[in-house]
């Protein structure tokens, strides 16, 4: 093999024990409605062995499947007066590839994220398409990659996690059946968002630009994450900053020094952020539907590119204090209405604490976990701030991103070096 390459076998169809309820699931709920059919890759890299990775996470995927049916389904189409209501049926298989990649863990780097996951033919996941593919990549040192690239219509990122943490409660034996009892349908508990935030949201999460963006692998460092969260809370506004408030007003704040040049700053830049909706919707628990919803904060160029970077935090508190609001009757207001996509736009999420960090196939939990874009291009720019590996997060917080153009990375990797504690000048001493 030449250096970098991974040898893949050809995909084999993993279904769950036969005598299952393959009873269809038909996506009612106002969640699941407003979200795109594009691919999601999670990437969970581990440096401990375990015997014979992929044959172990392939039987503990089948069993898991026994519990977690649908994962195995296909998506067909039911007409409504709304237009077109989408069900889950079957149970056809999940698509799995083991592969062997010709260096070791400590010698991945973002060109090479892409060969570690299968990927789905087209940008966008047709209704034939399985609902999730697997791959499993053993490394030359030992260490191995878990990949699962989803139909987003099939589940949200914690429910994603909830069934990847399944299987590896399967595959190490830690019981017979999984901890947490699956729950896809909504049985009507779930509490429904109002048509405006629904045809807001549709807008929000629409796949329809297509945009050349540079894959960036950058660390938010500790302690500029740690001054960020100092400054906030010496205003005394509210509870403590939390590391995402502070993490995404310093990419917020970077992003538009560099990328937003050609505008004034009077023009409007848009941050909207993944919200889980579990807790105020009402999920029950072991749900494993999408709930969540983006949330939009709009501001001007001048007010973000700008102000401090704990300002900027303060903006994203107000904003996440109005989430609530969005399972109103009244429904969005318009500071929270649909937003134009364009280049000013910029999409945040969280995988930090949704549980990806915590799958553990026997060998312990991942040093990593990451986000992989397989399409041609992206729909918005986007970034997702991953959950922290097992060296926590000393080192500072590890950002995947897709939200800059190739002419303008430099500027923002220059931009975050710029505010790093290490990069400022000294106080004056006194007098």
């Amino acid at each position: 093999m030449s250096a970098g390459a991974v040898t893949k076998s050809a995909p084999v169809l993993v279904v769950g024990p036969p005598g299952g309820n393959d009873a269809v699931v038909h996506l009612t709920s106002s969640f699941d409605r407003i979200v795109p059919p594009i691919g999601v890759t999670a990437l969970l890299l581990f440096d401990r062995p375990i015997p014979e990775p992929a044959d172990t996470i392939r039987t503990a995927l089948s069993r898991a499947l026994a519990h977690y049916r649908p994962v195995a389904g296909r998506l067909a189409a039911d007409a409504d007066a709304d237009g077109k209501l989408l069900r889950i049926e079957g149970a056809a298989g999940v698509p799995f590839v083991a592969a062997s990649a010709s260096y070791a863990l400590a010698d991945v780097t973002v060109p090479l994220l892409g060969g570690l996951a299968a990927r789905y033919p087209g940008r966008l996941c047709r209704h034939a398409d399985p609902l999730l593919l697997v791959q499993v990549t053993v490394f030359a040192c030992g260490g191995f990659a878990v990949a699962a690239t989803w139909n987003h219509v099939l589940t949200d990122g914690e429910g994603m996690a909830q069934f990847l943490g399944a299987v590896g409660e399967l595959a190490r034996g830690a019981s017979p059946a999984p901890s947490i009892t699956p729950l896809r349908a909504d049985d009507g508990s779930l509490l429904s968002l109002p048509p405006s935030t629904v045809a807001a949201q549709k807008q929000g999460g629409s796949p329809v630009l297509k945009m050349n963006l540079a894959l960036l692998d950058v660390t938010v460092p500790a302690d500029l994450i740690g001054r960020v969260r100092t400054e906030f809370d010496a205003a005394g506004l509210g509870g403590p900053c939390t590391a995402f408030e502070a993490v995404a007003a310093v990419l917020w704040r970077c992003r538009t020094r560099a990328a937003v040049v050609s505008v004034s700053d009077e023009a409007p830049v848009t941050l909207l952020f993944a919200a889980n909706m579990r807790r105020l919707a009402g999920a029950r628990p072991g749900y494993y539907g999408n709930c969540a919803v983006l949330q939009p904060l709009t501001s001007t160029r001048g007010a973000v590119a700008n102000g401090a970077a704990a300002d900027v935090a303060r903006m994203i508190r107000r904003a996440k204090e109005r989430i609530p609001d969005l399972l109103a009757p009244g429904g969005t207001t318009t500071e929270q209405g649909a937003v134009a996509l364009t280049y000013s736009t910029l999409v945040v999420s969280s995988w930090r604490n949704l549980g990806f960090e915590a799958a553990d196939f026997g060998g312990g939990r991942p040093a990593r976990v990451t986000w992989h874009w397989h399409g041609e291009g992206t729909t918005v720019p986007s970034c997702v701030v991953c959950p922290p590996g097992t060296d926590g997060d000393n080192g500072g917080v590890s950002v995947t991103s897709l939200f800059v153009r190739p002419e303008h990375a430099k500027a923002f990797l220059a931009e975050l070096a710029a505010m790093s504690p290490a990069s400022m000048p000294s106080p004056s001493p006194s007098p």
